[in-house]
């Protein structure tokens, strides 16, 4: 089983004409993924051969939803366009948007995320790696060939440590691995990847990816105490950052002793998860218990 994207997921991709968009479409359909069609108003009735699979273009979300039945899209578009696609989508219907899209003002995110939520449309990112659920579906640019069905359940704000992850437990297997994304607002959070993992039942254990900066993880941390009974182990990143620097990722910023590496630490394990200080560490905290 899987959370949010599973094989029967019928996925538009909205920008898929261009090169991105063309390189990650190309690795989606070898991941297995149902990609039905791109959307570009500018070149609707196209089709574009990807490796002999013919993928139409659409005009519109609505177009593509209407002639294939897609609950999908990921967002391949640059970030001054972003809020225009994510509201169409939102506006067509779709049930779930992959913004993969990096440097989206924050003022946008907060709009288009707004109004998909009003619309019951669930986004992950922006400015994320996507999800994948191996062997079924993957929806973004997580690499689909360095780990296989399994277990655990991932939820990272990281891309480059998700994959770290996936590759080190690739013995074991993931149920679905989400990159949450890394800015100040996202659409979805640990808070509901944690839910999501908790009612799945093929999903044995949890793997929760923070960084300094916020209080997502702390929150996180509170509903884990309240509502997950499966075993959680994490990881924090930036315990060596210094205080008062932007580190990476745009929400990831240290005031004082809120938001760091340690305090996070001690909130997570307060609650009987298990962090570890390295992510090889905390691959093997998960071998341990499973």
């Amino acid at each position: 089983m899987a959370i949010h994207l599973t094989k029967e997921s019928k996925v538009l991709v909205q920008g898929m004409t261009g090169a991105e968009g063309m390189k990650h479409t190309r690795r989606m359909l070898a991941a297995g993924t149902d990609v039905v069609g791109g959307v570009n108003p500018r070149k609707a009735g196209r089709t574009v051969d990807f490796d002999g699979r013919p993928v139409p273009v659409f005009g519109s979300v609505r177009d593509g939803i209407d002639a294939t039945g897609a609950d999908v899209t990921v967002v391949f578009v640059p970030p001054a366009f972003t809020k225009a696609a994510v509201v169409e989508a939102a506006d067509a219907g779709i049930g779930l948007a992959v913004v993969i899209t990096e440097g989206v003002p924050v003022h946008d995110s907060v709009a288009f995320l707004s109004y998909a939520k009003e619309r019951g449309t669930r986004v992950i990112g922006p400015n994320c790696p996507g999800l994948i659920s191996p062997g079924e579906s993957n929806a973004g640019i997580i690499p689909a060939d360095i780990t296989k069905p399994g277990r655990i359940g991932l939820v990272s704000k990281s891309g480059t440590l998700t994959y770290q992850l996936m590759y080190e437990l690739r013995d074991i297997g993931f149920s679905t691995c989400v990159g949450i994304g890394g800015d100040p607002v996202v659409g979805t959070t640990h808070i509901d990847c944690l839910a999501a993992f908790e009612a799945d039942p093929d999903t044995e254990l949890i793997v929760l990816i923070g960084e300094i900066g916020g209080d997502a993880e702390e929150r996180a941390a509170a509903y884990i105490k309240q509502s997950v009974t499966k075993p959680v182990v994490a990881y924090i990143a930036g315990f060596t950052a210094p205080e008062g620097k932007t580190m990476g990722h745009a929400g990831a910023i240290v005031s004082g002793s809120s938001g760091t590496a340690q305090a996070k630490k001690t909130a997570l394990e307060a609650v009987g998860a298990r962090v570890g200080n390295t992510p090889t560490e905390t691959a093997q905290l998960v071998l341990d218990l499973l």
